[in-house]
């Protein structure tokens, strides 16, 4: 999945996309309101993480403008105010969730894997299963079959895009975009890696290579 961080706090942005990087997110950070709308405009985000305090425009206009244009990504607002005037204020713009600063960076996590579940896939549940295979993307776990099969976080980012258009082929282009992040300029062969690493872990008929299209997750 793929987040942008609109924060003006550079220490605090910079910490965040370290830790939600590791967490198997691909992140891309702006420290600027105007260009924090500009890119979220472009539509390319699973989630905004949203500052209220920020240069150029705040993040209460930045939703609002998001919200006008249509745009129904999920925005989880962050601020250093705190009382209900201001959470409501930001819930009324259009906000999803509203984090107070200093606030727990695992409460954030939480928060953030509960707004993309409630996107991604309603009120159905975190649990993808194909064939055999099971994946918790709540509790970040893999099975096949009876068994738990360990995964690095970019790993399991890869094989959740594939899983959930299971049966479908997935281009390396669109892994690339939702697992690394926008500025990401090294080897796109990097997902043949992950993808090499999977079958090893999970089994080389999982993962089926369609010449010159992408890859398709087979059931097992």
């Amino acid at each position: 999945m793929r987040l942008l961080i609109v924060e003006d706090e550079k220490r605090l942005a910079r910490s965040l996309a370290g830790g939600l990087t590791a967490e198997g997110f691909a992140v891309d950070v702006v420290h600027d309101g105007l260009e924090g709308l500009h890119r979220a405009g472009e539509g390319a985000y699973d989630l905004v993480v949203l500052d209220i305090m920020l240069p150029g425009m705040n993040g209460y206009r930045v939703c609002a403008a998001l919200r006008a244009a249509g745009h129904e990504v999920p925005i989880l607002m962050l601020t250093a105010k705190d009382g209900e005037y201001d959470e409501a204020e930001g819930l009324d713009t259009g906000a999803d969730d509203y984090l107070t600063k200093p606030f727990s960076y695992v409460v954030l996590v939480a928060r953030i894997r509960a707004l993309l579940r409630r996107r991604g896939r309603g009120s159905a549940s975190p649990v993808l299963t194909v064939g055999a295979l099971r994946m918790d993307t709540a509790a970040r776990r893999v099975h096949l079959g009876g068994d738990e099969v360990t995964l690095t976080a970019k790993e399991f980012a890869v094989l959740e895009q594939l899983a959930l258009r299971a049966g479908q082929v997935v281009s390396k282009a669109d892994i690339l975009e939702h697992v690394w992040d926008f500025a990401y300029d090294g080897d796109p062969n990097i997902v043949e890696v992950y993808v090499s690493a999977l079958r090893r872990k999970l089994s080389a008929a999982a993962i089926r290579t369609v010449r010159g299209a992408g890859y398709r997750l087979e059931a097992l």
